[in-house]
This record gives C-alpha cells, sequence and structure tokens, in this order.
C-alpha cells in the first residue's frame, strides 16, 4: 500500500482547453470514478502545451498524492509532447518502445506507419504501458503518474484497464437534495447542519431556470448512513423553511444536473 495519501490529482494538457475551443469532458468522468474508489480529486490543473510547464505541474502534484493522472498531448502531431515532457520531469531518457511499437505495427499496414504515428511509440525509459484498446497507441506509468489520452472516449477505455490496479481509500458517497429556495435561504441552517456534523461535507450548488431558481444540496462522506441522516436534515430544513425538496440519489456533477 501507497504511504501517499489516498487522494489524487489531475493535470489537463491542451492549448485547446485553454483558448476554449475545446470543452474538457474528462475532469468530471474522472472525478466520479475516482471517488468511487475511495480516491478523491483534490487539484486539478489545466496547463499549455510547454515542456516546463508539464514539468512544473507533474513534480509538483506526485508527492502529495497517490496518484496523478494527465490527460493531452500523447498523439502524431508537433505539439503532442506530453511524452517527451515527461521523460524530462522524470529524468530519464525518452526511447523507441518495442512493445509499444509492435502494437502500432499490429494496427497500421506498412503504408500508414508514418514517422508521426509511430512516434507515438517513444515512451520515457523505465515507463510500464497502459493499454488503448480504442485506437491502440498506449498511454504509460511512471511512478504514481499516469498518462492518458485526451480524447474522452479513449481515456475511458484506458481507465477502465487500470482502475482495478488502484489502491483506494474509503469510497466515498453522496446525497442530493434538490430544492426550490435561494441559497441565501438556507445558508444559515445548512451552516448549522454542517457544523454539528463534520464527518460529513455539505456543498451547495444555485441552479437558474426560466421561471424559477433553486440549489443542489450535496451531502457528501464515507459514511452511508451518516450521509443518508445528514441529508434528511438538509430536507427537512427546507420544508421547515417553506420549500420543496427531492432526494436525488446522483452525486452532483454540474449545478444544474441534478436540480
Amino acid at each position: 500500500m501507497s504511504d501517499r495519501p489516498p487522494t489524487t490529482a489531475i493535470v489537463i494538457i491542451g492549448d485547446e482547453i485553454l483558448s476554449g475551443r475545446t470543452r474538457d469532458a474528462n475532469v468530471s468522468f474522472l472525478g466520479e470514478r475516482l471517488a468511487a474508489r475511495g480516491l478523491p480529486v483534490r487539484e486539478v490543473r489545466i496547463i499549455a502545451d510547454d515542456t516546463a510547464a508539464i514539468g512544473e505541474a507533474v513534480n509538483a502534484l506526485r508527492p502529495r498524492h497517490r496518484y496523478v493522472f494527465t490527460s493531452g498531448g500523447i498523439g502524431p502531431t508537433h505539439d503532442d509532447i506530453t511524452a517527451a515532457a515527461m521523460a524530462v520531469a522524470f529524468g530519464v531518457a525518452l526511447e523507441r518502445n518495442l512493445e509499444a511499437q509492435a502494437l502500432l505495427e499490429a494496427h497500421y499496414p506498412p503504408e500508414m506507419r508514418t514517422a508521426a504515428r509511430m512516434k507515438m511509440a517513444d515512451i520515457p525509459a523505465g515507463a510500464s504501458l497502459v493499454d488503448n484498446p480504442v485506437s491502440k497507441a498506449p498511454g504509460f506509468r511512471l511512478d504514481n503518474v499516469f498518462v492518458l489520452a485526451g480524447v474522452p472516449q479513449i481515456l475511458q477505455a484506458m481507465f477502465d484497464g487500470i482502475e482495478p490496479s488502484l489502491e483506494g481509500g474509503v469510497p466515498l458517497v453522496s446525497m442530493t437534495v434538490s430544492c426550490d429556495l435561494g441559497e441565501g435561504v438556507v445558508a444559515e441552517g445548512l451552516g448549522a447542519i454542517q457544523a454539528a456534523h463534520p464527518g460529513v461535507a455539505i456543498g451547495s450548488y444555485p441552479y437558474f431556470r426560466p421561471g424559477h431558481y433553486g440549489a443542489s444540496l450535496v451531502v457528501r462522506g464515507t459514511d452511508p448512513v451518516l450521509v443518508a441522516a445528514v441529508a434528511a436534515e438538509v430536507s427537512a430544513l427546507v420544508r421547515a423553511l417553506g420549500g420543496h425538496s427531492a432526494f436525488v440519489d446522483a452525486p452532483a456533477a454540474a449545478p444544474d444536473a441534478t436540480a
């Protein structure tokens, strides 16, 4: 078992994310799946396709968390520099990985084995490969850092493969109470409930829709019985304040997702 705390961090790599051209979908996926394994995400960084920035982020995060996950920058184009940047960050050589090369050669016929495609077989020395069942170009692991693709479908398939090997903590569970009251109405009572139950975390996420507004009040913790009891208190608070409440079992992935 790792001596690092059972928390995780995510590094999203890509100029296209920072520019707003591409909308990230990987944080919500990883956050939900990791929390279910008792490995809650505690930090997320979005950084440019820059060797120094990648190294600084990874080297700052990996001592603080059991695992770090990166997404993006392991494709065939000139701006896909994550593998080379990771080699620099860990102080190892970037080398042609024969196992990765064989995977690509089995996937691409000879006429499609361009230098750019075969560049995806260049992996930092000492890394172990992460299977990519979608497009075959592998990710890799160095120490406690998993380097995954940026395309959500591929990242999700890669994560499915490595998930069973992760050393998790106690899984987080959550219950959401959706209500039709504004945050200012419930704030004082919600704060009192939180103060009385330090073993859970209570979050409030407002939503606004045509003609009405309200808040999704999310109770999170590791004890399902306590989470349910506190959620019941939150629901009772809403009703006592003249509002309507409804329990939603799934955690709130976005402010209005469970409203």
